[in-house]
């Protein structure tokens, strides 16, 4: 186990400090705007629950492109894997100009539709701050696929250096404009805006001056290759639906808390920033997960696969559980951090006590999926997402925190059961071993 316990870190630590760079952006923007007041990090928390569809459509997408590298790269096939990383992020691109306009277009109808419930100044904050991102959405786009076809490619350096390069421009920028410039909600849209187009500048023309193993070239003379696109959209098409049906049943309990007050959607704006910055190690695992099985599955060694896929949940599972143990106690000062309201402190640290105590079930609702979407099992992935998002967190949810009136802690509980459920489900796949051999056996056997 020493050598998969090297070859996890080794891929690991990198994922893990870029991370933490990369959900401070978020972190700090809502702890800025708690500052400026309950309005305005409501609206953060509101239209994040946008952006974030988004940005996990785009992170799922990735996923085909890092599978099919890290397969290629475990066969030695440079050439493909080079060929492979062009079609990711050209399609890519293409996708997310189409779905940028239709944003910027029906923005306003998306936020009534959706939030129409919440306060007027809410609303206003909402628009401002949805029209600024959702023009970063091409940059997150190439800097979200480009990391994934890095870490593919075994290079989790480059990504964390880049992400660590965002996190100064944004903590600059937003500091200057909320607390110095007294820009406001425009001040905390601008801020993570820049840091965002920065780094999908920076690694663009890292792709382009060449890695060890990728490179840009020959951009003029590019042309869409079928069977590639097949094998990337294979994998990356099932993971955008399931992200897309997950992140949207996220979208709907926040329609739940929106109805619940402005000091609810503030509190669980402020829970879910904390609670994502101590799933750091949890979402990191992930990614490594999707690589390191994607690049064993590629040489044909579905045993080595099945070993690190076990030695990763139980890492997560661990790494979250000292977490925990070591939040608990001061989870409402944390949450004091974000803003003085009384109300909400007391709100948010509760939710986040009750996730924190049942987090060490997320790895296995979460990180075995990954590994097992990194083998070319992502059909049994999404059906298995879609009936824990809509029969346990979606009903449970509105049951527990609408009907019973349990509030957003009701909410955070339907949650949890929604872990229990796919965790279990994914651990019986796991443990059938049908997920060898699935798409990514076909891939590794497809024709120079």
């Amino acid at each position: 186990m020493k050598w998969i316990r090297k070859d996890v870190f080794n891929l690991a630590i990198p994922i893990v400090t870029e991370q933490l760079f990369v959900i401070s952006l978020g972190m700090i923007n809502t702890m800025m705007a708690g500052h400026i007041g309950k309005e305005a990090v409501s609206a953060i928390g509101m239209v994040d629950s946008i952006n974030n569809i988004f940005i996990a459509f785009f992170s799922a997408l990735a996923i085909g492109g890092m599978v099919v590298v890290a397969q290629f790269v475990g066969q030695g096939n440079i050439k493909k894997a080079n060929a492979a990383m062009q079609q990711a992020l050209f399609s890519g691109l293409i996708i997310t100009f189409i779905l940028t306009i239709m944003m910027f277009l029906l923005k306003g109808p998306i936020i009534a539709a959706l939030f129409g419930s919440a306060e007027p100044e809410v609303i206003r904050n909402a628009h401002t701050y949805l029209g600024i991102t959702l023009l970063t959405y091409p940059l997150i786009t190439i800097d979200l696929v480009a990391n994934g076809l890095l870490r593919g490619a075994g290079d989790t350096k480059t990504p964390m250096k880049i992400s660590i390069f965002m996190n100064i421009i944004n903590v600059s920028l937003t500091y200057t404009f909320i607390n110095i410039l007294g820009m406001g909600i425009v001040g905390a849209a601008l801020g993570i805006a820049i840091a965002r187009v920065s780094g999908g500048i920076i690694i663009l023309i890292v792709l382009i001056r060449g890695s060890k193993i990728l490179k840009l070239t020959n951009i003029k003379k590019f042309k869409f290759d079928k069977s590639l696109l097949k094998l990337v959209f294979g994998i990356g098409v099932p993971a955008s639906v399931e992200s897309l049906v997950f992140n949207g049943g996220k979208l709907i309990t926040q329609v739940f808390i929106v109805n619940m007050g402005t000091i609810a959607i503030a509190s669980n704006a402020i829970a879910g920033s904390i609670a994502t910055m101590l799933n750091v190690p949890g979402n990191s695992l992930c990614i490594a997960a999707t690589a390191l099985v994607g690049k064993y599955m590629g040489k044909g060694d579905s045993l080595e696969a099945e070993k690190s896929l076990s030695y990763i949940t139980k890492l997560s599972t661990i790494a979250l559980a000292i977490i925990a143990v070591i939040f608990i106690p001061f989870a409402t000062n944390v949450a004091s951090l974000f803003t003085t309201n009384k109300e909400i402190i007391h709100l948010a640290s509760i939710v986040l006590i009750v996730n924190s105590a049942c987090i060490p079930l997320w790895s296995i609702s979460f990180v075995l999926p990954a590994g097992l979407k990194g083998a070319g099992d992502v059909k049994y992935t999404l059906v298995t997402a879609i009936i824990g998002m809509w029969l346990f967190r979606i009903t449970l949810g509105y049951l527990l925190g609408v009907v019973l009136h349990f509030g957003l802690v009701g909410v955070w509980i339907g949650m949890i059961v929604d872990w229990v459920v796919r965790g279990s489900l994914y651990v019986i796949r796991f443990r059938k071993g049908k997920w060898k051999f699935k798409t990514v056996i076909k891939m590794a056997t497809t024709p120079n």
